[in-house]
């Protein structure tokens, strides 16, 4: 739980942020994606890529950073691959429109891939391969980012927190939708934090002095660590490598930075693989061998300390159930940021004015 929240439902939330993408200048389509993507990540307690990420979205809109038009081009297609360029448009409409592109070839083809370029923040990863999951295919999704993690062994910025994230289908069981940074947490938990005036863990960043700290302030202008370290750092090279050098994105520090740099484009670069889950074998048969290892998974002794072994995206999938039923947990400094965000727009914000 968020300290000092209110809890707030979906389908208020969804339409209240519908309505500031609308008086912001993008069309119905998108408004609906972003609201729809942004929520759900908070449902998911992935709340550094929900509702705190409004404010810099709409306002690199504002300062016409990003194409408000949706019209994104195929500049290089196959029977099951396509390319396709942005045109610098909001990044979670583009890769919803890109992940349904490659559901549509794995459907035809049993493969699709897809990539994009000059594309902006894309929002959480597992909103995307979930789509694969829901039409019985395995997905594989990756996105760079701004630099703020050093390649392992230095102590400059290079690569972004650049997240992967796979699903797969289960039959009676639930659904595997994983969804991790390759930096030890991503940069939006330390602009969270930072937003609610909370403190991180040590381990998660570096000072700009080089030294380890507590303060998001002092993380934010230093440098975030790579997850296990050398192979954080190898996952993160493969993340750069399909999601830019792939699809002739930006990489590295090409790329603009979302929060600090107010002038330039980012052009991010997102990849997207799909797999029809019945390629190798029946899609009942794939169905209940994934059942079989989830629950013989379940059966493996537990460690001391520990009450029960989560399945990837296990945690995350509780978090939606409870805040389905109970609501959203939304902190104050959020909402105080929301209403600002409101009011710049002249949209009604009575939804959070009653809970101050």
């Amino acid at each position: 739980m968020i300290e000092s929240s209110v809890r707030i439902a979906k389908s208020d939330l969804v339409e209240f942020l519908e309505n500031i993408f609308l008086a912001a200048g993008l069309d119905s389509h998108q408004s609906v994606s972003i609201a729809s993507h942004l929520v759900h990540a908070n449902l998911r307690g992935v709340d550094s890529h929900g509702v705190s990420r409004v404010d810099i979205y709409t306002k690199r809109l504002d300062l016409g950073l990003v194409n408000k038009v949706f019209d994104p081009q195929h500049t290089y297609e196959t029977p099951i691959s396509v390319l396709i360029n942005a045109e610098n448009c909001q990044g979670i409409p583009v890769s919803s429109y890109g992940m349904d592109l490659a559901i549509e070839k794995a459907k035809e083809s049993g493969i699709g891939i897809v990539g994009i370029k000059n594309s902006n923040h894309c929002g959480m990863l597992a909103d995307y391969v979930a789509k694969a999951v829901n039409e019985d295919c395995i997905a594989l999704a990756t996105t760079n980012a701004p630099s703020n993690m050093p390649p392992w062994g230095g102590s400059g910025r290079f690569f972004g927190t650049n997240p992967i994230a796979y699903g797969v289908p289960a039959g009676e069981e639930e659904n595997i939708i994983f969804d991790m940074a390759t930096s030890k947490v991503s940069r939006g938990k330390v602009i969270l934090a930072q937003k609610n005036n909370q403190s991180i863990p040590l381990g998660w960043a570096l000072s700009s002095s080089g030294m380890p700290t507590e303060d998001p302030s002092q993380a934010a202008d230093g440098v975030l660590l790579p997850v296990g370290e050398h192979k954080g750092y190898g996952l993160a090279f493969l993340v750069e490598t399909l999601s830019a050098l792939f699809t002739g994105a930006a990489f590295g520090p090409q790329i603009g930075d979302l929060y600090k740099n107010l002038e330039d484009t980012q052009n991010v670069g997102q990849f997207f693989l799909v797999m029809r889950a019945d390629l190798f074998q029946p899609i009942e048969v794939f169905k209940q061998r994934m059942d079989e290892i989830i629950r013989e998974i379940r059966q493996v002794p537990l460690m001391e300390g520990t009450d029960k072994i989560y399945l990837p995206g296990e945690i995350e999938l509780e978090t939606y159930r409870d805040r389905i039923q109970n609501g959203i947990p939304i902190s104050q400094e959020i909402i105080n940021e929301l209403i600002r965000v409101a009011e710049r727009y002249e949209v009604k914000a009575d939804l959070f004015k009653r809970l101050i």
